[in-house]
């Protein structure tokens, strides 16, 4: 039988909201209603009538409610196949009823995880009943309809509204499906908090949010984000977000994490093309977007201040995709918003996010996020001459773009600001050959620059050719047998060098 109406329904429900209008329909349908304790009495206090769990298995709740729906004369009326004559023998011999419907709302357990509950409260938020009776009825979705969720409530009620409890084969097999999806999350959810602490080597996964986009990275491929994109940003104006739009942004809000002071910058290709720090916004959004006027067109902005009306004047002079700040006063969102594509976001929240994953191969690849951030406390000047406190800051904040640029890079910095990179070359010569030419292109003066590098330099010729441009300090994780190269050049000719014995590749 394809189509299947609905003449008795079980619930065990843990939050009741949204649950009323379906009960109602039910009890109007004439659907007989079994229930378990807090929902029964829901539903009593509704004035409608509903049989006990208790009163068809004989049994009480017991084990301090650990035990309520667990008894054959509930799942055998679950499991039981409606074609089979034997199974339907078997109900009759053991006075088992027939239920057509389940609706069951899981306990929170990951809501009760993320509240920072004992481990005894958490435990006692792992579902055992409500569970069974999801997979149960999935399971037999040939006679069973299954509602887990209270995200399916709307459309099951215009379900009950539009075919007087009548559900079709179809329909069945989907909600199982969807069913299967809400235990399987559920399940990972409990391994990853025992794996928090047991450090299995295990990847388990689960995002049942999805977003299909636009495309992915061209045209032509299919593209979806999953997850909670409205939990770190709100979006107050513009087009859809894309594919290149998310990468980029990811990239942005990761990069400008690393910088208390006010501090802007310009995102191409989840690498920043411009980027400085000032003590007023307008200066910093002026002097990133000096880093490289021409590749900031149709980039990402972000900063960590507030936008007022003064930089949303400036900035409005140039094209771009995306801008991602913490606020904006009501002058400058205004001046934004004329251009209709325009998205304007709100960060509201860093990424708090520890690991990285990508597929590779026909298999995944994890990593521990890299959150190492050096300071002039972790630098260890390894040549003769020291650098300067104004050296040492440019050093740093040279060192934070470097970490989030694609290997190989070199950055050239001066006075809080970007000067030039070279990223993702397969030389690191070639990375700094790229950052002088354009550095020098948008009329810097590279003298008394600084350079940090994302790994060693395996030979002298990366310091040679910075010291030619008249770069004086260079910091770079050190590690190459040929270190003693580097140093001895930058001592014979007066440049000071510091290595941080940290690597930061980045592919």
């Amino acid at each position: 039988m394809r189509e299947k109406k609905i003449r008795s329904a079980l619930l065990s429900v843990y939050h009741k909201d949204g649950l009323e209008e379906i009960v109602k329909m039910l009890d109007k349908l004439g659907v007989k209603i079994i229930s378990t304790g807090g929902t029964h009495k829901f539903i009593s206090d509704l004035g409608i009538k509903a049989e006990k769990v208790e009163d068809i298995t004989s049994y009480p709740s017991i084990l301090g409610g650990r035990v309520k729906t667990l008894h054959p004369k509930i799942f055998g009326g679950i499991l039981a196949r409606r074609d089979n004559k034997q199974d339907l023998a078997q109900l009759a011999e053991y006075e088992i009823p027939e239920i057509d419907l389940i609706i069951v709302d899981l306990y929170p357990f990951r809501e009760t995880v993320a509240s920072g509950a004992t481990e005894e409260d958490i435990i006692e938020k792992i579902d055992i009943g409500g569970i069974t009776l999801i997979r149960a009825a999935a399971k037999n979705f040939e006679d069973i309809v299954i509602i887990s969720h209270r995200g399916q409530y709307s459309k099951f009620i215009d379900l009950l509204n539009n075919k007087n409890g009548v559900v079709s084969l179809e329909v069945r097999r989907r909600l199982a499906a969807e069913a299967f999806s809400v235990s399987s999350e559920y399940d990972i959810d409990i391994f990853n908090y025992f794996n928090s602490k047991e450090k299995i080597d295990v990847f388990r996964r689960s995002f049942s949010e999805a977003k299909l986009l636009r495309y992915g990275e061209n045209p032509h491929q299919r593209g979806i984000f999953y997850g909670k994109l409205e939990e770190i940003l709100d979006q107050l104006h513009g087009k859809e977000i894309s594919y290149n739009n998310l990468l980029d942004i990811d990239a942005a809000l990761s990069l400008i994490e690393e910088f208390d002071e006010t501090t802007f910058a310009v995102i191409k290709h989840n690498n920043a093309c411009g980027l400085a720090s000032r003590p007023v916004l307008i200066d910093a959004w002026k002097d990133a977007l000096a880093g490289d006027p021409v590749s900031a067109f149709g980039g990402v902005l972000i900063t960590n201040r507030e936008i007022d009306k003064e930089t949303a004047e400036e900035i409005d002079k140039l094209f771009f995709e995306v801008i991602i700040a913490p606020s904006y006063n009501k002058d400058a969102l205004e001046i934004l918003m004329h251009k209709k594509n325009r998205i304007i976001l709100v960060q509201k929240i860093n990424i708090n996010q520890p690991l990285s994953y990508r597929t590779v191969l026909n298999g995944l690849l994890l990593q521990e996020k890299d959150l190492k951030t050096e300071t002039v406390a972790d630098m260890k000047t390894v040549t003769k001459k020291q650098p300067d406190k104004n050296q040492l800051t440019d050093l740093e904040f040279a060192n934070k773009i470097v970490k989030h640029s694609k290997s190989n890079t070199i950055v050239l910095a001066g006075n809080k600001q970007l000067y030039a990179s070279g990223v993702g070359m397969t030389s690191r010569v070639d990375a700094l050959k790229f950052a002088v030419e354009k550095a020098k292109n948008f009329g810097f003066d590279l003298n008394g620059a600084v350079m940090a590098s994302d790994a060693f330099f395996p030979f002298a010729d990366s310091v040679e050719i910075a010291y030619n441009e008249g770069i004086k300090a260079v910091i770079q994780p050190g590690g190459s047998i040929r270190d003693n190269e580097s140093i001895d050049f930058c001592n014979d000719n007066g440049m000071s060098m510091v290595f941080t014995g940290t690597r930061h590749f980045k592919h």
